[in-house]
C-alpha cells in the first residue's frame, strides 16, 4: 500500500492535487480538512469541537485526529494507497502516525510539498474564502495559521529528510503544471 503525505502550508493547493494524484493513482484522498467541514456542516459533537478550535487558527488534538484517520482509513478496501491531506503536522502526529500504519504492517512511503511564497498563500486563501464563505479563512486567522505551520509543522521536514522520504515540489503555476511536476516525483516512488 503506497501512503503519500501531501504536504505544504494552508492554501497551498494539497486540496486540489491531492483530488487529481488520488484520480491518476487509484489512492483514497483522506482530507481532515474535508471529515472536519463535514462534521461542522452536520453539527455533530465532533463538528462543534472542530469549529471552536478552527475558528481560533489552532490544530484540532491530536488524539481526536488519529481516531478520524484509522476510521478513514477503515473505509477502503480496493484502493492502491492513500493520499493524505491536512496530516501529520506535528512530530508527536507524525509518531501517531507511524504508530498506527506499523498497527496495519504499512508506513510512509512519501511526503511530498508543495512550496508557495507565503503572500501568494494568504492572497490565496483570502479569494478562496470569499468564494466559499469559509468564515475560518479571515486574514488574521490565516496569519496565524501560517504561524502554527511554521513552528509546529516545519520540524517534518527534517525527520521526513532523514528518512529519505521528502521531496519538494513548486506549487506555483497552472494547476494542470503544478500536477505533472507531482506525477514525475510519484512515478519515481511508486
Amino acid at each position: 500500500m503506497f501512503n503519500l503525505i501531501l504536504f505544504g502550508p494552508p492554501g497551498s493547493g494539497k486540496g486540489t492535487q491531492a483530488v487529481k494524484i488520488a484520480e491518476k493513482y487509484n489512492f483514497a484522498h483522506i482530507s481532515t480538512g474535508d471529515i472536519f467541514r463535514s462534521e461542522i456542516k452536520n453539527k455533530t459533537e465532533l463538528g462543534l469541537k472542530v469549529q471552536e478550535v478552527i475558528e481560533k487558527g489552532e490544530l484540532v488534538p491530536d488524539e481526536l485526529l488519529v481516531a478520524i484517520l484509522d476510521n478513514a482509513i477503515g473505509k477502503y478496501s480496493d484502493v492502491d494507497g492513500f493520499i493524505f491531506d491536512g496530516f501529520p503536522r506535528t512530530l508527536r502526529q507524525a509518531g501517531d502516525f507511524d504508530s498506527l500504519l506499523t498497527s496495519k504492517s504499512q508506513s510512509v512511503s512519501l511526503v511530498l510539498a508543495l512550496q508557495v511564497d507565503e503572500e501568494e498563500v494568504i492572497k490565496r486563501l483570502l479569494i478562496r474564502a470569499q468564494l466559499q464563505g469559509r468564515k475560518d479563512d479571515t486574514e488574521d486567522v490565516i496569519r496565524n495559521r501560517m504561524v502554527v505551520y511554521h513552528t509546529q509543522t516545519s520540524p517534518l521536514i527534517d525527520l521526513y529528510t532523514a528518512q529519505n522520504k521528502y521531496e519538494v515540489a513548486c506549487g506555483s503555476g497552472t494547476i494542470d503544471e503544478i500536477s505533472e511536476n507531482l506525477y514525475k516525483i510519484i512515478d519515481k516512488h511508486f
